[in-house]
């Protein structure tokens, strides 16, 4: 079968991509959308069922399709939540509000191109009948496409260390997100959770709602722990990128003292959020390493906070003594006693502690935005259909997301959407940035598509 378009992957990337396409293309147009995830759509973050995970932006700015504005927060009232524009919805919600906004869309018969769901992983990608990308597929199959959209996300980071006993693989938890692993947890028992993002936040919660009584440690490697959202947000603080330095020591410097010049440090941070991008692409490699090196913690909490009550459930736990963060780098684990312990180099010293517990559980988050994790990828890289970004970003693009590859021969279009498009737009994993960009692609698609009329 040869597609007008494959979309490759079944998160909300995916899905945010087939919508946009779905409204715009005409009746004769077919899209496959591959994608081997039974959750097609709601991705890791919105699969959830525990009402304590909140999504981490306002609900006026979560329509998944930008037009439509007022989309998510009408589908809440529809449904009987009563939120406003400035509330913070639950993930749940969330994962299935896209679920209904597709299926709206696909009950429209009348002057709706074709859409084909193939449930099948794409094994591997050739450049076939010298116009088009072929995908061979998991199932024995082989679809090619005049535009294939990559919407691959990131993989699970792994825990980063070697030689962990095997008597222990039973106590340590890889993937939090599988919430079934609660329920083997006593209450007494203590926990331990590498890594002190927005993961561990809503694991941490969701031990309290189950019942956890236990202590928590956390460890990371600098010990912070995401902000959280004001009440009364501030206005943003308008901020012209092209008056920033252009190192980043002077753009710190710069921030910090408009930070001092407001009643709230959240205003500068949101008056980067639409700028922020800009900002990126005017830094040169050097300095976007020195980012990643030195700034990229201190941006992590400030810039990707939590909602003010969820903030406030989890800053009681940690004034109460109940979790407790330490910084340091995991050096091992063994077995010792019928428990857990974790080795690990304090931070800025050589001292070695210890954290002994009944349970590790891996909160380090999702891997950096490379390829490793994907076999699709490795391949695509190896035959040079794709080029590793060279900080391991995902994959170079240009500034409309279409894939820059020399050796391709092809004609046939090629993009990527979400986080493999991070080295070129660096904010890019959060629904605001990704559902701008997917509408962005499905127009240039349209636009360059024969008699399209567009």
């Amino acid at each position: 079968m040869i597609y007008d378009v494959i979309v490759v992957g079944s998160g909300f990337s995916a899905i945010a991509v087939t919508c946009n396409l779905i409204e715009q293309l005409p009746a004769t147009a077919t899209i496959a959308v591959v994608g081997d995830d039974p959750g097609f759509g709601r991705g890791t973050a919105y699969r959830t069922e525990l009402y304590l995970h909140r999504l981490n932006v306002p609900a006026g700015r979560m329509s998944l399709l930008p037009h439509h504005p007022d989309d998510f927060v009408d589908w809440l009232k529809t449904h009987g939540r009563q939120l406003q524009a400035g509330d913070f919805a639950s993930r749940s919600d969330y994962g299935l509000y896209v679920r209904d906004t597709l299926a709206r869309l696909l009950r429209k018969r009348d002057g709706r191109c074709r859409v084909d769901f193939i449930k099948a992983k794409a094994a591997g990608c050739v450049e076939r009948y010298t116009s088009r990308l072929a995908f061979h597929l998991g199932n024995g199959d082989e679809i090619a496409g005049k535009n294939v959209v990559l919407c691959l996300g990131v993989g699970n980071a792994d825990l980063p260390v070697a030689g962990v006993p095997s008597s222990l693989r039973s106590r340590i938890v890889e993937n939090p997100w599988r919430l079934s692993w609660l329920r083997r947890v006593a209450p007494s028992d203590t926990v331990s959770i590498l890594g002190s993002g927005l993961t561990m936040i809503d694991q941490v919660l969701a031990l309290r709602a189950h019942g956890h009584r236990g202590m928590i440690d956390v460890l990371s490697r600098r010990g912070l722990a995401p902000l959280g959202h004001a009440k009364t947000p501030p206005a943003p603080l308008p901020i012209d990128v092209h008056a920033l330095p252009g190192t980043i020591s002077g753009i710190l410097k710069s921030l910090r003292a408009k930070s001092r010049s407001v009643a709230d440090w959240r205003g500068v941070m949101d008056g980067l959020r639409p700028v922020t991008q800009a900002l990126w692409q005017r830094l040169s490699n050097e300095e976007r390493a020195r980012f990643l090196r030195h700034a990229l913690p201190w941006w992590n909490i400030h810039r990707h906070r939590v909602a003010p009550e969820v903030f406030a459930g989890f800053e009681k736990l940690v004034a109460d003594g109940t979790v407790r963060f330490h910084a340091g780098f995991l050096k091992s684990l063994e077995a010792r006693e019928g428990r857990l312990v974790a080795g690990y180099r304090v931070r800025a010293k050589r001292e070695i502690a210890e954290i002994k517990a009944d349970w590790l559980v891996n909160c380090t988050g999702m891997e950096r935005a490379g390829i490793s994790h994907s076999p699709l990828l490795k391949e695509m890289s190896r035959f040079q259909l794709i080029v590793p970004d060279p900080l391991g970003l995902g994959i170079q693009v240009d500034a409309a997301s279409e894939v820059t590859a020399p050796s391709r021969i092809s004609p046939a279009r090629l993009f990527a959407v979400g986080a493999l498009t991070a080295g070129q737009f660096w904010e890019i994993t959060a629904v605001p940035d990704i559902r701008l960009q997917a509408k962005a692609v499905a127009e240039e698609i349209v636009r360059a598509r024969p008699n399209s009329g567009a």
